[in-house]
């Protein structure tokens, strides 16, 4: 039998980070196996390093102890890397990192122990502190400087993160004398009224969509007081003022054209439908005085049709005085025509259930301007009014009782009595349909740009959908939200982070489309099956160096031994492409 010992050594408390090294190695009389992951990390830091990301969040974030392991700017470059390659949870962070060669992260393996949903938080403090519009400013400069990206052109647009709970604190409240932003209810994006929100405004080139400035503000801020200081914020980084700013109609209101155009800019947006010119175009084009010359024709890479475009060769200007052009996308007005056609459907469905309403026997539609209110309210909501006619019809039905009570007979007196009820007649306006048809494909843009032609301007438009592709990203791919954090200063801290990662993504994507045009390169077999890819995204270009691990065997006494996953003809491929050494891939 054996015995306690009287006194036992309290055990040591693991710390967090260590299971998973642990996990990592296998000990063996002949020496010590320990594995790491290695995947696609040596191709984000070639990325981050290009942009040199650490070394400019060391110059704009404050001051900290130098004994902080590992430093602000170290932990947030691993929140990055986390973000493109795994998206873990903060308190997943560690576990996740020991999975990683320290080296790749540019870690100790005692830093990599300290990482922790604490530290990670407080990381996010300190970012939240520092001068961030001076930070995006500086990184954005060195990465025009570095990758050689064009700012002739640049795009902006305007998303909303989503936040489900009551963020009481969310209120514009200062933290350390810093304000924070007001996490509220507004016009949501993702048709979300119920939830609140915060605006995320994003800037990105046409070379490439890379995003080079971004914005976050309160949840109730409208799009229309945000182009100023956004464009004057591009106009240092641009270090000029005569690059081509692209945005949707939020642009066109009379105050921030005349200010661009005033402080020697330029602009392209899309005029409203709220505008008279809007009105007055459409009145003509009812009255069939417009006519349509051929611009160009969309096809896809077999060649088959897409879309058709024409323009109005009659000159136009705004009230402002600004070149106006009126467009046609045969494309666009099929799409019209079927949503106008799913509305009136919408419409007919919810009118056919108010009309069951009224003819139950208990309704509280007992009035007739309680009738013609509730179908108002639906042609609002659906905006359908310019096309549905109705009538409310009343129907007085007779019923017949006995003055008394008892079995009646022959000398039994009934009274007469009337109810009112209400039917609902509705029928679609077809006239008023085929005249809203007229206007079918048809879309203004607005510029003070005098020397691009029709067929310019129309292409450098249809160019603004790329910031969508970057919204999409950040949504999907990166999953902003929902966000599992409580505090306002926090949250804006990770969400310049994701900024962060947009634009090491961007430059990734950009960088290997440039280099297979420069080579001439078609297409790469990046696609299961080796099906060709003509654009490759850093999603499928990290997706395919997910099984690279580090092995390292040391004997006992001697130097250890480095193995590596052998790479495949497309990996050294495009690693080769990128600039990178296939040799000393992950070592």
């Amino acid at each position: 039998m054996t015995q306690d010992h009287p006194n036992p050594k309290p055990k040591k408390r693991a710390k967090r980070g260590e299971s998973a090294l642990a996990r990592n190695t296998a000990r063996s009389t002949h020496g010590t196996l320990r594995s790491y992951s290695v995947g696609a990390l040596p191709l984000l830091n070639h990325v981050l390093q290009r942009m040199r990301l650490e070394e400019h969040l060391h110059a704009y974030l404050p001051d900290e102890d130098a004994r902080t392991r590992p430093s602000t700017p170290k932990a947030l470059v691993i929140l990055v890397r986390n973000l493109l390659l795994s998206r873990e949870p903060l308190y997943g962070i560690g576990e996740w990192a020991a999975r990683h060669a320290p080296h790749l992260l540019g870690l100790s393996v005692a830093e990599v122990q300290r990482l922790n949903d604490d530290r990670m938080g407080r990381a996010l403090d300190r970012l939240f502190l520092a001068d961030v519009p001076s930070l995006v400013l500086a990184l954005a400069t060195r990465v025009v400087r570095e990758f050689g990206v064009s700012v002739d052109e640049l795009h902006n647009d305007s998303t909303t993160i989503t936040f489900s709970g009551a963020y009481a604190q969310a209120d514009g409240r200062r933290f350390l004398g810093q304000p924070t932003l007001c996490i509220t209810w507004g016009h949501n994006k993702d048709h979300r009224p119920d939830l609140k929100q915060l605006l995320f405004l994003l800037t990105v080139t046409e070379d490439g969509g890379v995003p080079l400035h971004f914005r976050v503000a309160d949840g109730n801020t409208t799009d229309v007081s945000t182009h100023r200081d956004t464009w004057e914020m591009l106009c240092r980084l641009a270090g000029r003022r005569d690059f081509l700013y692209v945005a949707d109609c939020k642009l066109a209101s009379s105050a921030n054209m005349n200010y661009i155009a005033q402080h020697g800019g330029k602009f392209l947006t899309v005029l409203p439908r709220n505008r008279s010119e809007d009105k007055t175009f459409r009145q003509q084009l009812r009255q069939k005085q417009v006519t349509w010359e051929h611009l160009l024709d969309k096809t896809d890479a077999c060649g088959e049709l897409l879309d058709q475009y024409s323009v109005c060769p009659q000159p136009a200007i705004t009230s402002e005085g600004y070149r106006l052009l009126w467009y046609h996308s045969a494309s666009k007005a099929e799409h019209d025509a079927a949503s106008r056609s799913r509305q009136i459907q919408r419409t007919l469905k919810r009118l056919e259930e108010l009309r069951r309403k009224l003819l139950l026997p208990k309704t509280r539609y007992r009035q007739a301007s309680k009738v013609r209110k509730a179908v108002a309210a639906i042609l609002e909501e659906l905006d359908t009014e310019e096309w549905i006619r109705f009538q409310v019809l009343p129907k007085v039905t007779t019923t017949y009782h006995a003055e008394k009570p008892g079995r009646p007979n022959a000398s039994t007196r009934f009274l007469r009595r009337h109810k009112t009820r209400f039917d609902l007649h509705c029928e679609v306006d077809l006239a008023r349909v085929a005249e809203s048809g007229t206007g079918d494909g048809v879309f203004p843009l607005v510029t003070n740009v005098p020397e691009l032609s029709p067929g310019e301007l129309l292409a450098v438009y249809k160019r603004q959908p790329v910031i969508e592709k970057r919204f999409s990203q950040l949504k999907t791919d990166f999953s902003v939200a929902p966000v599992y954090l409580k505090e306002p200063r926090r949250i804006q801290a990770l969400l310049c982070v994701y900024f962060f990662a947009l634009m090491a993504e961007a430059l990734l994507e950009r960088d290997l489309r440039r280099a297979m045009q420069r080579e001439g390169i078609e297409s790469l077999p990046m696609y299961p099956e080796g099906r060709p890819c003509h654009r490759p995204t850093t999603r499928r270009l990290l997706d395919l160096f997910e099984m690279v691990q580090r092995h390292e065997f040391t004997r006992r006494k001697g130097q250890p031994q480095v193995m590596t996953t052998d790479l495949s003809g497309l990996q050294r491929r495009l690693l080769r492409l990128l600039g990178l050494s296939d040799a000393n891939y992950g070592r």
